[in-house]
């Protein structure tokens, strides 16, 4: 194994490690976990934060993944309903990560990437969007499919402010799943869940 992916296996088992004390993380830390020196470090990624993202990034990548095949836990499900498994699944790995998923957000917020977070979430999303909305075109379904994705992004980030404005508590798993089974409502549109249930 090369050093750069040494480190990177070095810096996720302490990112899996802290959770959400990410701050508590240090070069040296890694450094020592790694058994390489601060330099080599520095060389491959130039400071913490870019390491960080980068690690963040595969976290995620791997978790998207196993999104992708929730497909057969959910087989015997309507289309609605398979989305509404994924939704749920979602937010409840970014608000059990809060840490890791808002750099991740974040970090494809300020340097959006083809094949970024994002993407690779929204990839996950679109067939079962199409499959709830089989008379949409396959633009609106990508559009519809991208506000689903940007509304579950922003309500996890403006968690509290959801809290204090509104007392809607999303770090309760099921004020979670009712907020984000109404907004998928909104979004996909109601008379789906009942057209997709005959």
């Amino acid at each position: 194994m090369d050093s750069k992916e040494t480190i990177m296996e070095a810096a996720i088992s302490l990112i899996e490690e802290k959770g959400d004390c990410l701050e508590e993380i240090t070069m040296r830390e890694i450094s020592k976990r790694a058994g390489v020196g601060l330099g080599l470090i520095n060389y491959h990624f130039e400071n913490k934060e870019k390491l960080i993202e980068l690690c963040v990034e595969r976290i995620i990548n791997g978790i998207v993944e196993k999104f992708r095949g929730m497909k057969e836990c959910v087989k015997d499900r309507t289309p609605f309903e398979k989305l509404d498994a994924l939704g749920n699944m979602t937010l409840t790995f970014l608000f059990e990560h809060r840490a890791v998923s808002k750099i991740s957000i974040l970090s494809d917020m300020r340097f959006p990437q083809e094949y970024d977070n994002t993407r690779l979430t929204m990839q996950a999303y679109l067939p079962l969007v199409a499959d709830c909305r089989p008379d949409w075109d396959e633009e609106k379904v990508y559009q519809m499919t991208y506000c689903l994705i940007s509304c579950m992004q922003s309500v996890f980030l403006r968690a509290d402010v959801l809290l204090q404005t509104r007392g809607i508590d999303l770090r309760n798993a099921k004020e979670r799943s009712a907020f984000y089974t109404k907004m998928l409502k909104n979004i996909v549109s109601a008379e789906t869940e009942e057209r997709t249930a005959r």
